[in-house]
């Protein structure tokens, strides 16, 4: 199957739409899977346990559909995951980031902003 309208490199705004709809997918598929496991019974389980399985079917869907060089944006789609999983963690499970959690968030967004932009 074809997708010509994807058959180049997205431009960069596309590239961080992609890419940011990608990490919420991945960590909300986890978070899924995190309420099935330890937050969820009976159906409710198995409901949940459905949706981490589409969501994160639509992450490996939506990440590989674009043909781009995903190592060289590997560091902004780190920065993308990690903000992702803080926000849903805060809202789905009450789980506000700690001060190490925050001082390590500023160390990936500064080393995933060195993986993207620094040009040799």
């Amino acid at each position: 199957m074809s997708f010509p309208l994807l058959s180049r490199e997205p431009g960069p705004v596309l590239t961080y739409l992609v890419l940011a709809a990608a990490a919420f997918l991945e960590a909300f598929g986890d978070s899924c899977f995190q309420s099935a496991l330890y937050r969820s019974t009976g159906p409710a389980r198995f409901l949940a346990a459905g949706f981490g399985v589409l969501a994160l079917a639509a992450y490996g869907f939506t990440v590989n559909l674009p043909r781009w060089d995903f190592g060289r944006l590997l560091g902004i789609y780190v920065v993308f995951f990690f903000l992702c999983a803080q926000l849903l963690a805060w809202l789905r499970f009450d789980q506000r980031p700690s001060l190490p959690v925050c001082l390590g968030g500023v160390l990936i967004v500064a080393g995933g902003c060195v993986i993207s932009f620094w040009r040799v």
